[in-house]
C-alpha cells in the first residue's frame, strides 16, 4: 500500500457541476443490457488512480493483466483526478465504464450518462454486502444503477501527542475556540459540507436535519455558516492524502478530517497518530462501476464490473488503495489477514453509523416533496464563499 504514496494524483476533489441538475420525475428511461455477448475486444475505463493496475506502477500490483487474457478485452484506463472530471468525460461519449463516488453518481444518472444495471449479468454481485446494495447513490426507485466497489468513513484523525483528552466528537473541530486554531484540517471538497450538516443534525435538532445531503435554505444556510466559523481555524484543506500525510507528521496539522489509509500510513511513518468515529457518526465514500449509457463495448464493460468484484481483484485493489472490499468474500484473500478488521469490512454496525456520500439535488434527496432542497452547484457555490 505505502507504494500508492508515488500516486500523487489521487485526490478525489469534487468540483461542481451545474449542468448536470436533474428535471422531470426521475432519471431519462435508459435500457440495461439483457443478455451478455460476446467481448468487443476493448474496454475504455474512467477511474481513480488505484483502481486499475496493471504492473506498471509496481510488477507485483496486477489484476488487469489476467482479466485481458481471460475475456480478449483490452483495459485503456483513463485516471481522473475528481468526481467532476469523471463526470465531464462519461459526458463525451468516449468511455465505457466508471468508477464513480457518490458525489458524482447521481449526476450520472440523472444526466442520462449511465445506464442501470442488470445484475443477473454480473455473477459476483451476488457476494456483494448487503449493506452497498441498492442504496441512494447508487441505486434509483430501486433500480441498481451500478456495482459497488469498496467503502470507507471519513474518521476523525488527531495528533495523540498533542490533542488531548482524545477527541470524541467533530466538535472538537468546529470549536471557534479550539486551542488547535491554525493545526485543523478538513477535506478540500462542497461535499464537505454534509460534515457539517451531519454535526449539526445530532447537536441542533431544532433544525430538523434528516439527512446530511437533504439541505433546505435554513438548514443549509446553518451548515454554511458553521463551515465559515471554522474556516478561522483551519490551517490547510486537503484534497492529495499523501499531502495530509506529511502535515500529519510534520505537526502543520494536530486535527481533522481524515480516511483510515492516511491514519495507516501516517502511522508506519512514525507520525504520533490516532483516529476515531465521532460519536456523532460520520459522512464516507462507497465507489460504484456504472455502465455508460452509450457504451461502445458493453459487453466487455460487463465483464470487467464482474472481474473487479471478484473476491481476488476486489482483495487486491481493496489492499493497494486501503478500503474495505465490497465482495465479502474478499477479506479471505487479502494478503495482510488484518485488514479487513482494520477497515471494519465485515463490521455494518460501525456503517450503519456512516452517512455516504450522495449528490444532492433539488429535489430533497431525503424523500421531502413540501420544500426545494439545496443542489449540488449551490453546494459548489457555497464552498467558494466558505474557503474565502
Amino acid at each position: 500500500m505505502t507504494a500508492l504514496l508515488t500516486l500523487s494524483v489521487l485526490t478525489l476533489t469534487a468540483c461542481g457541476d451545474s449542468s448536470t441538475e436533474e428535471t422531470g420525475d426521475g432519471p431519462p428511461e435508459i435500457a440495461a443490457l439483457s443478455t451478455l455477448g460476446a467481448g468487443e475486444g476493448q474496454v475504455d475505463v474512467v477511474s481513480w488512480a488505484g483502481y486499475v493496475e496493471d504492473g506498471s506502477t509496481d510488477k507485483t500490483v496486477d489484476w488487469v493483466t489476467g482479466f485481458e487474457r481471460e475475456t480478449g478485452c483490452q483495459v485503456a484506463n483513463k485516471v481522473a483526478a475528481t468526481s467532476d472530471e469523471m463526470v465531464t468525460l462519461m459526458k463525451t461519449g468516449d468511455y465505457d465504464v466508471v468508477s464513480a463516488s457518490g458525489d458524482a453518481s447521481l449526476r450520472l444518472i440523472y444526466g442520462g450518462d449511465v445506464a442501470p444495471v442488470n445484475t443477473d449479468l454480473v455473477p459476483h454481485y451476488k457476494d456483494v454486502f448487503d449493506g452497498l446494495k441498492a442504496k441512494p447513490w447508487n441505486s434509483v426507485g430501486g433500480k441498481p444503477y451500478g456495482i459497488p466497489h469498496g467503502r470507507g468513513a471519513n474518521v476523525l484523525m488527531y495528533r495523540t501527542d498533542v490533542v488531548k483528552p482524545a477527541p470524541t466528537s467533530w466538535g472538537a473541530v468546529f470549536d471557534p475556540a479550539s486551542p488547535h486554531q491554525g493545526k485543523i484540517t478538513a477535506y478540500d471538497s462542497p461535499i464537505s459540507i454534509a460534515d457539517a450538516a451531519l454535526y449539526l443534525m445530532k447537536t441542533k435538532p431544532d433544525l430538523n436535519i434528516k439527512n446530511p445531503y437533504a439541505l433546505d435554505d435554513k438548514q443549509f444556510q446553518a451548515a454554511v455558516d458553521l463551515l465559515k466559523q471554522q474556516n478561522e481555524t483551519i490551517g490547510e484543506y486537503w484534497s492529495d492524502y499523501t499531502k495530509e500525510v506529511q502535515a500529519f507528521k510534520a505537526g502543520n496539522s494536530v486535527l481533522g478530517t481524515s480516511w483510515q489509509v492516511i491514519v495507516n500510513l501516517a502511522q508506519a511513518d512514525k507520525a504520533p497518530v490516532a483516529a476515531v468515529l465521532p460519536t456523532e457518526g460520520a459522512t464516507g465514500w462507497s465507489d460504484t462501476w456504472m455502465v455508460a449509457a452509450k457504451a461502445k463495448h458493453p459487453n466487455c464493460a460487463y465483464q470487467w464490473m464482474n472481474h473487479i468484484v471478484s473476491p481476488e481483484a476486489n482483495a487486491a485493489v481493496a489492499e493497494w488503495f486501503g478500503e474495505a472490499p465490497a465482495n465479502k468474500l474478499a477479506c479471505a484473500k487479502t494478503t495482510d489477514k488484518n485488514h479487513c478488521a482494520t477497515f471494519h469490512a465485515e463490521d455494518e454496525a460501525y456503517f450503519d453509523q456512516v452517512w455516504f456520500w450522495t449528490t444532492p439535488l433539488a429535489r430533497c434527496v431525503d424523500g421531502r416533496t413540501d420544500v426545494q432542497c439545496k443542489d449540488y452547484a449551490a453546494w459548489t457555490q457555497a464552498w467558494t464563499t466558505i474557503k474565502g
